[in-house]
């Protein structure tokens, strides 16, 4: 069955204080009075004076800011106290402390295969705190430890199911996307745990170390020929302007001239080396 938080019962812890201290003189003026006169009677009021300064000491308990109290009786859960301040509870209840602040979960760094099978590191930082103090202590063992192996465990699906890098979506390529699908399946899958997830990120994205080098050079040889690609796009543009330009000024070239100077044109443009010019001293048809 699901444990739901419900509001205990509770009064001022002031009360309480009260009833402690009057207890305490009951039992301190039973022991004294019964000391000099030695009567039995004496004996009840001291029993009874102790009696009350237990019962009111048992159940006194300050609660911190973003802090709450369980309280369970003889194995039942019976409520929780979240408001801050002193307070006076059932005094036979177990009283559990649950942090309510936000807390910071950095996994370590995964390794993983990406949805093309290439292994790569992967670590998150996930921002959480408790919103239900009973199901964080009765749904689960211990809702930290779940915290942390449910969020590692989300992270190796996310990782396994998008590529490193791609022209499609890519944990490297759409980090803030990735993010946010990140954050809703840590949350649900924490959900039965009464705990909110606030934020969750990547803080660690690589490949692994025995193919690093290798992905490195294919992404060098990528960057290589996209460079080169555009280049010779540009250097087509320009070749085909200049042809344009003659043919406005009147300059007629016939096939083999038109052939040779975009030759000549597209080596100039495209070479790395620097272009070294050559004299022709003859014609192109001897």
């Amino acid at each position: 069955m699901e444990i739901q938080e419900v509001r205990a019962w509770r009064t001022s812890g002031f009360l309480g204080l009260g009833a402690l201290l009057l207890g305490l003189f009951w039992a301190g003026w039973a022991l004294k009075e019964g000391s000099a006169e030695r009567e039995a009677l004496y004996l009840f009021h001291l029993i009874g004076g102790l009696l009350l300064a237990g019962l009111a000491g048992a159940g006194l308990i300050a609660v911190q800011p973003n802090e709450a109290r369980v309280l369970t009786f003889l194995g039942r859960y019976v409520g929780s106290v979240r408001e801050a301040g002193f307070h006076y509870v059932n005094p036979f209840t177990v009283k559990k402390r649950v942090s309510l602040r936000v807390h910071n979960f950095n996994s370590d760094r995964l390794k993983v295969n990406d949805a093309h099978g290439n292994p790569i590191e992967i670590a998150a930082v996930v921002a959480w705190r408790v919103v239900d103090s009973a199901k964080a202590l009765f749904q689960v063992e211990d809702y930290t430890s779940f915290v942390a192996i449910q969020s590692e465990t989300a992270l190796r699906a996310l990782a396994s199911r998008y590529p490193y890098d791609g022209e499609e979506k890519s944990l490297r390529g759409n980090p803030e996307e990735l993010a946010e699908e990140l954050k809703g399946e840590v949350e649900a899958r924490l959900k039965v745990a009464g705990v909110e997830v606030l934020e969750a990120r990547l803080t660690h994205l690589a490949y692994a170390p025995e193919v690093a080098q290798a992905m490195l050079r294919r992404q060098q040889a990528q960057a290589v020929v996209a460079a080169r690609k555009l280049i010779v796009e540009a250097a087509v543009g320009m070749v085909k302007e200049a042809l344009m330009g003659l043919e406005a000024e009147g300059i007629a070239l016939d096939e083999e001239r038109k052939a040779a100077m975009v030759n000549n044109l597209m080596v100039a443009l495209v070479s790395e080396a620097q272009a070294q010019p050559v004299i022709n001293a003859g014609t192109l048809y001897t």
